[in-house]
């Protein structure tokens, strides 16, 4: 036990495996969405019909989370992946962000479909509560494991170099412009949206999400169960309004947390925890 803690407070993930951890993140998704956009009809007849419930969609979405998989085997072996994944057990949180992803962001969600005359959660399918609960349940394994890759390997990274709110900024613009070949693939919810809404929305909740990654010392939890509550179908759909919202509260956010948003001191910067355990 005694060897395994000291290989993992030795081995470290150094700074510039973030360009690869991007580099491999961009060529997974856009290569193979990529292909249904220069050559629907060659892909299709190829590989099906690109939907949902197809193994390219889950790989391009999985993609962050292979990367950071990668980058970690590469430079920590098994050991240093044993205590990277330990970070979904970090569990211990602020109360007050604790209620915020339980109450709050559904809040967010009611009061700006109420904005737009709209009902306080998503109408339900002809199919009915179980395919809500199965599409929920589908969802966590969507969205949230993106996590891995953005808070578990860019967020610590770029907190070495530069103050909370800054890594928030760039992780959420190129998260937006990661997302951006959806938006030219027919058939898809994204075909229908504005990008630069869109990005403005990526980098809020990029920012949002960064004072709960720090306080809970880097915990990969919290953001996932955050992220999942973006995604979560009961919820109804309040675009615009959800945004704005989530823009003001942001604000609100980075002007309470100022000292630590401003700053790196105290940030996480490690993604693989000392003693398999907490970050330092």
């Amino acid at each position: 036990m005694a060897d395994i803690a000291s290989q993992t407070h030795t081995v470290q993930v150094p700074s510039r495996a973030i360009i690869g951890f991007y580099a491999l993140t961009f060529a997974i998704t856009w290569g193979l969405v990529g292909g249904y956009i220069l050559a629907p009809d060659w892909a299709a007849a190829t590989f099906g019909e690109i939907s949902g419930s197809h193994p390219f969609f889950f790989l391009a979405t999985w993609a962050p989370a292979i990367s950071a998989f990668a980058v970690v085997l590469f430079f920590g072996g098994l050991v240093g992946l044993k205590a990277f994944l330990s970070r979904l057990f970090m569990w211990r949180g602020s109360p007050p962000w604790v209620v915020f992803i339980l109450i709050g962001i559904p809040l967010v969600f009611m009061m700006g479909s109420l904005m737009k005359g709209g009902p306080f959660f998503a109408p339900l399918p002809p199919e009915g509560v179980g395919a809500v609960g199965a599409l929920t349940l589908m969802m966590l394994f969507l969205g949230p494991i993106e996590e891995f890759g953005w808070r578990g390997i860019a967020q610590p990274i770029l907190q070495r170099r530069m103050a909370p709110l800054w890594a928030g900024v760039i992780i959420g613009t190129l998260w937006g412009i990661w997302h951006l070949p959806a938006f030219f693939l027919s058939g898809t919810v994204f075909a229908g949206w504005n990008f630069f809404p869109f990005l403005v929305g990526n980098i809020t909740l990029a920012v949002l999400v960064t004072p709960i990654f720090n306080m809970s010392r880097g915990s990969l939890l919290w953001p996932m169960l955050f992220h999942w509550q973006l995604i979560l179908p009961i919820w109804p759909d309040a675009q615009p309004f959800d945004t704005w919202i989530l823009v003001a509260v942001t604000v609100v956010v980075v002007w309470w947390n100022r000292e630590t948003m401003l700053h790196r001191a105290g940030s996480v910067t490690e993604v693989i925890p000392d003693n398999g355990g907490a970050s330092q």
